[in-house]
């Protein structure tokens, strides 16, 4: 399945392509829209002429600051996601040789192994890393055992994240429950 989660063609492609790209699209998503946060990848690989897990995590913090912060932002906090883009990278570099694959396949792990290991990356807590399971899960095919129990309310089929997306009309259904859930939330105040 090709992954449909930003609009643009070419975002979706890189994430599609590039496991690693998809995993920082994920550290993006907060604070802004979806469909902005999984641009991001895009955005910086147009400006570094490529796109290398290395080279994020090698390049001179305060030049990828800026390519960050160059209109369109990557985020609309540039300077601290750049942060913790170059720290994600490096942990990708230094604990898994650069290939982040290695996080849902080394030691042919289970779901809470893969969790665990989501949650340890910088930038990671506990929901980002279940949405992100789910993600792998449902679109990506990486079903390690336990992973809809693992991924908790993520893994089922209610449209309620990113994981859920799939065309327009899905990012439109994740907005619907959302907006619902917050409702709710509200009104239990």
């Amino acid at each position: 399945m090709t992954l449909w989660m930003t609009g643009d063609e070419a975002a979706d492609r890189l994430l599609d392509s590039d496991p690693f790209a998809l995993l920082v699209g994920m550290l993006l998503d907060q604070q802004v829209a979806m469909e902005t946060a999984f641009a991001g990848p895009a955005k910086i690989a147009d400006r570094m002429g490529g796109w290398d897990v290395r080279r994020i995590a090698d390049a001179d913090p305060e030049e990828f600051t800026a390519l960050c912060a160059t209109p369109p932002a990557v985020h609309r906090y540039p300077g601290s996601m750049a942060g913790r883009i170059q720290a994600v990278a490096r942990e990708v570099v230094d604990a898994y040789d650069g290939d982040v694959t290695r996080l849902w396949t080394d030691g042919d792990p289970d779901a809470r192994t893969v969790l665990r290991r989501l949650k340890a990356l910088p930038g990671f807590g506990d929901q980002k890393a279940r949405i992100f399971l789910a993600l792998l899960g449902k679109q990506r095919g990486v079903q390690p055992a336990g992973w809809r129990e693992a991924a908790g309310a993520y893994g089922d089929d209610q449209p309620r994240s990113i994981a859920d997306v799939v065309d327009a009309d899905s990012l439109t259904r994740v907005r619907e429950t959302k907006r619902a859930a917050k409702a709710a939330a509200k009104a239990a105040r």
